[in-house]
């Protein structure tokens, strides 16, 4: 997700003056970052930051499960959300990328700062329920920072740089309660910034900081006139990954092949081929395919998924039924190399940023954008009971290439994989839906969609 900013609301006069109309500043642009290369991948989100913690994580196993579980649940009903508005679109030709776990991330912390009907309703979106669901979240997002987030270039896995940061006005001070969970649970830091004077200044600080832990790929999270003197806080997140796959593809083999496109032409784009065994599994109308990353010391699994719906145009049908049936992803996972005949999937990049809190509102976020929001537990000030969410950004950028990636209809019957003793072919010749998760956890770190490769980022 890309940053979230907090607005003062501003009250204007009625005819009882006992009970003034709240109104409250938005904003529309793109603030988090995805990439998925063949190298790095980057996300950023500017909604929740967080600094070190000492404890170690205390879940026990199965509240782990179930939590990742949510998130993924979340993951995928965003997906299919924004699937949802690209098919509705007049034009549904654009790629799109995003990383739902900087917006869980995110959006947990900012749990963290709200009291009451507020707080229980970002529990209930994040898939918490009960009187400590908020408390659940942050246990997750502690376990996910400090396991699935840590680096392990140095182990020789996968680069990853995560970074939560809070960014306050000048004027006010975080609450003591807050800032214990921001940087002890989330790992968050937290900046001292000048947004009712230097507006300008203080989103010039906040994308230097994206820009940093994004290693250059996000340079602007909070574009020009995003945050001005009513803003008072943002929180944030940046997410960079870059890992090489397990079989890197030989470049001299890519070629230009068709791509089919959603209106019916097609396009020639450049495909990557091998011979290799590969980790397919081929369902009634579906395929998929895992290519694992480099995998290092630390034991942790980070793969890309390629879900290839038979149907040249299936792609917004089966990013719905991904989202409405919670154990799809799991029991689609491919679980063995398979020979290959034909063997094809093309380079791409992809650059997407959205504001999302419509679609957040969509899945039924409402309150925290709303005159109604309680967030009074953010700031150690009478301004705390007038704040609310003005807007989430959210940016991306995806490439897949030849060494790795770099970033940022229901039915009772069984699934049955089929069984194959001949090679199996996988070309992904037309649009198809694309995931990256770390295995072992099942943590979804990246989720986008891919309608015509050749689209510029």
């Amino acid at each position: 997700m890309g940053p979230v900013a907090f607005s003062k609301r501003r009250a204007v006069q009625q005819n009882n003056p006992k009970h003034p109309r709240k109104t409250w500043k938005s904003h529309h642009p793109d603030q988090s970052s995805t990439f998925l290369s063949g190298e790095p991948r980057v996300s950023t989100q500017s909604l929740n930051q967080v600094c070190p913690t000492t404890d170690p994580p205390t879940m026990a196993a199965g509240d782990i499960r179930l939590s990742i579980a949510h998130q993924t649940r979340f993951a995928l009903r965003l997906a299919a959300a924004l699937s949802s508005h690209s098919a509705a679109a007049a034009a549904p030709a654009a790629n799109a990328a995003f990383s739902p776990l900087s917006l869980h991330v995110a959006l947990s912390l900012l749990a963290a700062g709200a009291g009451g009907a507020t707080r229980d309703q970002i529990a209930a979106s994040l898939g918490g329920d009960g009187p400590g669901a908020a408390e659940g979240l942050h246990a997750l997002a502690e376990q996910v920072v400090q396991l699935v987030l840590a680096d392990g270039s140095g182990a020789g896995g996968p680069r990853v740089a995560f970074a939560d940061g809070v960014f306050v006005d000048a004027s006010l001070k975080l609450k003591p309660a807050f800032g214990e969970v921001a940087v002890g649970k989330y790992r968050a830091e937290t900046q001292s910034v000048d947004f009712q004077k230097k507006a300008a200044e203080a989103a010039g600080q906040v994308n230097s900081w994206v820009e940093k832990i994004t290693s250059g790929l996000i340079k602007e999270i909070l574009p020009p006139g995003s945050v001005d003197h009513t803003t008072r806080l943002v929180l944030g997140n940046a997410l960079y990954f870059k890992g090489a796959w397990t079989q890197k593809f030989d470049a001299s083999k890519t070629k230009d092949s068709e791509f089919h496109l959603l209106d019916g032409s097609s396009v020639q784009a450049p495909f990557m081929s091998s011979t290799d065994k590969q980790y397919i599994a081929s369902y009634n109308n579906l395929k998929v395919l895992k290519l694992p990353y480099q995998q290092g010391g630390d034991k942790r699994q980070f793969s890309m998924y390629i879900l290839l719906p038979e149907a040249q145009d299936g792609i917004w049908s089966l990013a719905e039924k991904l989202s409405s049936e919670p154990e799809f992803l799991e029991k689609h996972i491919p679980m063995r190399k398979v020979p290959v005949g034909q063997f094809k999937v093309p380079k791409f990049k992809i650059s997407f940023g959205f504001e999302a809190s419509e679609l957040l509102k969509g899945l039924g976020l409402q309150l925290p954008f709303s005159p109604e929001a309680d967030l009074a537990e953010l700031v150690d000030s009478p301004e705390g009971q007038n704040l609310c969410v003005s807007s989430i950004f959210h940016k991306s950028f995806v490439e897949v290439n030849e060494e790795g990636t770099e970033a940022a209809a229901a039915s009772a019957a069984t699934v049955v994989l089929r069984s194959f003793t001949m090679p199996m072919d996988f070309v992904a010749d037309h649009p198809f839906l694309f995931l990256i998760r770390e295995d072992m956890t099942g943590v979804v770190l990246f989720v986008g969609h891919v309608v015509n490769p050749l689209l510029a980022p």
